[in-house]
């Protein structure tokens, strides 16, 4: 697959992407919303700064003023495109993936992505054909601080009446650069933090909390420190994922479930967003909390496009991203962090801990998600298609196919989907049992191949 992807732009240094290939990427991203300023960040990578330089240079040619913050996480990028006057922005990070990529993600006004569906591919078009001459007059170039403003923001969503320990697993990400004003204006927050110092060569794990492995080092923070809860952060800190005070994974989903219940304000159907892969207590605790629960595609092009739809408040995905109505409908690892530690220490929650309150939401019995890397994904989900014909199908995202009634212990769904960003197909599958949830599992596994 090529560089530009269905919700970014990314790949190797310098063989898929360099400085002249940035700076056609920053022309024809001002050409194409025939933009007058532009938003660059940049995370902590060896390169970034290369790679933002060469899209800036070639956003001047265009016309175009690019508006400099230097380093920033997606999310202060994010912030920035929705609070300056601006056409949009980009942020040069490759997320969690490891030191030898980078890339771009990309957004018009009002911090609205940009997908492979609405630009990505007419910008990959338009680096294919010659590189246009410089116009008359170049833009300008602008250089902002806007950390603090962005700390002030992401503080408002903070309601933390009594004092409260986090650990913090930085992942020596850009979180690491957003988080100490953001820690410093919480007065009741004490946190313990590991890997705080941006790194873009990520010297001790790779800068992806999906991976379980990567999450030892937070679970031994958090048992030495007391702690209430752990955060550790992806790469470019948009996403999060949690460990409770003992340890164990909380995974998103259950996550969302639990924090969704906050965001619906009584008597009101406040719609909420969440993934397709996600447990089916998500739907279950957001109706039963008056709410509107909104099954919605993966990514977050989809999710975001279906919270302005709907006047979502509230989204949440498997893989740790958490959309924020209030934040520009983006998503934000931070305001994650913040949000949770507001409902731990809310009064009707004093004296609780986190693994009892998200203790009941461990309703079913999930796989999580399992990667396949299979010749051709269309015939093998047609195949699926045709093997559990018995079953509820449907097909919004790959092939979800569900089989009983919630109310009956045979019941069980599965989702396979293909992979927006990789040569892969994604299974995951819930079960009413653990025992029956292996013994599906096994049978998909027999069916797709060898898992990742």
């Amino acid at each position: 697959m090529g560089i530009f992807k269905a919700y970014d732009i990314r790949g190797l240094v310098p063989s898929e992407l360099d400085a002249e290939l940035a700076k056609k990427i920053g022309n024809s991203f001002a050409r194409f919303l025939g933009a007058k300023r532009l938003v660059i960040g940049q995370d902590m990578r060896t390169h970034s700064p290369e790679i933002a330089d060469a899209v800036a240079e070639g956003m001047r040619d265009a016309g175009c003023t690019p508006i400099r913050l230097g380093l920033a996480s997606t999310p202060m990028t994010y912030y920035a495109i929705g609070a300056l006057d601006c056409d949009g922005g980009l942020c040069v990070t490759a997320s969690h993936n490891p030191a030898e990529y980078n890339g771009m993600k990309l957004c018009r006004a009002g911090a609205v992505p940009i997908s492979g569906a609405t630009g990505i591919q007419d910008i990959e078009r338009m680096c294919s054909e010659p590189y246009p001459e410089p116009v008359a007059e170049r833009g300008g170039q602008e250089e902002i601080e806007i950390l603090a403003d962005y700390v002030e923001h992401v503080v408002r969503f903070a309601n933390i009446p009594t004092d409260v320990k986090i650990a913090i697993d930085a992942s020596n990400g850009i979180a690491g650069h957003t988080l100490p004003g953001i820690l410093q204006s919480l007065p009741t927050v004490e946190a313990a933090s590991m890997l705080m110092e941006p790194d873009g060569s990520f010297p001790v794990h790779e800068a992806n909390p999906l991976k379980e492995e990567n999450l030892d080092g937070l679970r031994v923070l958090v048992k030495e420190s007391g702690a209430a809860l752990g955060v550790c952060f992806d790469g470019d800190a948009d996403r999060c994922c949690f460990v409770d005070e003992t340890g164990r994974t909380v995974s998103a989903d259950l996550v969302t479930a639990w924090l969704a219940p906050s965001f619906i304000k009584s008597g009101d159907k406040t719609p909420i967003v969440y993934d397709l892969r996600s447990s089916w207590v998500v739907r279950e605790v957001i109706e039963e909390h008056g709410g509107v629960a909104l099954r919605d595609r993966v990514g977050h092009s989809f999710i975001k496009a279906t919270m302005r739809k709907e006047g979502a408040v509230f989204g949440g995905e498997l893989s740790g991203h958490f959309y924020f109505a209030d934040n520009f409908t983006c998503d934000s690892g931070v305001i994650a962090m913040v949000s949770a530690l507001s409902l731990l220490t809310a009064p009707e929650n004093r004296g609780k801990k986190f693994s009892e309150m998200v203790e009941g939401l461990r309703r079913y019995h999930a796989t999580g998600e399992i990667n396949f890397r299979v010749a051709d994904k269309d015939a093998i989900l047609a195949e699926l298609k045709e093997r559990y014909k018995d079953g509820e199908q449907d097909e919004l995202d790959g092939i979800t196919v569900s089989f009983g009634d919630l109310s009956d212990p045979d019941w069980w769904w599965f989702n396979v989907r293909a992979s927006n960003t990789e040569p892969l197909l994604r299974l995951n599958l819930e079960a009413r049992t653990a025992a029956l949830r292996d013994e599906r599992r096994d049978e998909l596994v027999a069916l797709l191949g060898d898992p990742e």
